[in-house]
């Protein structure tokens, strides 16, 4: 006959371990049922000595707060969702690591889901999962334009912040100010000398790429400057590849502002594939200032945009309304203008 099991917490006949309690984490830790409830719930009213001797016990017993319960006690389940057009650029995937960071520092779990044809349909869906994976509040990353065409209304009593929005006052709102990072990007090629700007624009579904657009031909016009014809893209650097070969065939063009920095990389490679020079011939500037930007050959001027402080602001608005009920008012998140090598006057 085999010993009888002795392992902690050891079943009869089944031979399975007793998930530990919060009352092991106790002993464990040497502290109270309470102080480990508190740890827990990611109170703030545990000192840091305490809290860490805490989550050693946790991590050594295997401890895993029952989430259900807690909700119950609390109201709250800790958990914050986030619906994402694209997790594909790099705007977005900078912005998505920011929240993810913020979101845990303030003891909230993510529950992410990709909706790359924001629908009516799909946003529904998206909306019903986020449901039963219990979210006290969403994040929206979508394209603007969608959104208001997808007459989508976001579940009663579920707080909800968007970035990259239209400026829906139903909805607090997070966004860099595109309007001022275009005005900067044309203003700089105009003081330079050039007497005007040609612009690579993003897909015109895009929010960010429609207030880019709308900026540029602004900024032109304020200086009695003629607006040459759009040439849009789809952020990528083989639309801004194509879309600059027929720039780079116009002797005319001696200046251009990409939407974006990957649609900029494609425009500098038609430029060095035609002979055009950059910035002797033709000067490029791009936006969102990617880290890959100063090493473009050459180094790219471009707007420098704040994604981690959007990422942030979303995160802290959206706990606002959760855990005080008040609905923050939008956000603008400022931009700055990075003057590299790929910028020059005209020659002459």
């Amino acid at each position: 006959m085999g010993a009888a099991g002795s392992g902690f917490g050891s079943g009869s006949g089944s031979g399975r371990r007793r998930a530990p309690s919060m009352a092991d984490v106790a002993r464990e830790a040497n502290v109270s049922g309470q102080t480990v409830s508190r740890v827990s719930n990611g109170r703030d009213n545990v000192d840091a000595a305490t809290r860490d001797r805490v989550l050693a016990a946790m991590s050594k017993l295997g401890y895993r707060p029952n989430s259900a319960a807690r909700a119950l006690r609390t109201g709250r389940f800790r958990s914050i969702g986030v619906i994402m057009f694209t997790l594909s650029s790099f705007g977005n995937m900078r912005t998505l690591d920011a929240i993810t960071t913020a979101a845990s520092a303030a003891g909230y779990s993510l529950t992410l889901i990709p909706v790359p044809h924001p629908t009516k349909g799909e946003l529904s869906v998206a909306f019903d999962r986020l449901a039963d994976a219990a979210v006290d509040g969403v994040i929206l990353v979508l394209e603007a334009h969608l959104f208001d065409e997808s007459e989508v209304e976001l579940p009663d009593g579920l707080p909800a912040v968007i970035i990259d929005a239209s400026g829906d006052e139903r909805f607090p709102g997070v966004d860099t100010d595109q309007a001022h990072g275009a005005r900067l990007a044309v203003q700089h090629l105009l003081d330079l000398g050039h007497e005007t700007v040609w612009h690579v624009a993003g897909p015109d579904r895009s929010y960010s790429a429609t207030r880019r657009r709308d900026a540029w031909a602004a900024t032109l016009a304020e200086h009695g400057a003629s607006a040459p014809p759009v040439l849009e893209g789809d952020w990528s650097t083989e639309a801004g590849y194509e879309l600059g070969l027929e720039l780079a065939a116009n002797p005319a063009v001696t200046a251009v502002f990409a939407a974006n920095d990957q649609m900029a990389l494609g425009v500098l490679r038609a430029m060095h594939e035609t002979g055009r020079a950059v910035p002797g011939d033709v000067s490029v500037v791009g936006f969102d200032d990617m880290s890959e930007s100063s090493s473009f050959w050459p180094p790219l001027t471009t707007v420098h945009q704040y994604f981690g402080e959007v990422g942030r602001r979303s995160v802290e608005a959206l706990l606002h309304e959760v855990e005080a009920g008040e609905r923050r008012a939008n956000s603008l998140v400022d931009v700055e203008l990075v003057v590299r090598q790929s910028t020059a006057p005209p020659r002459r």
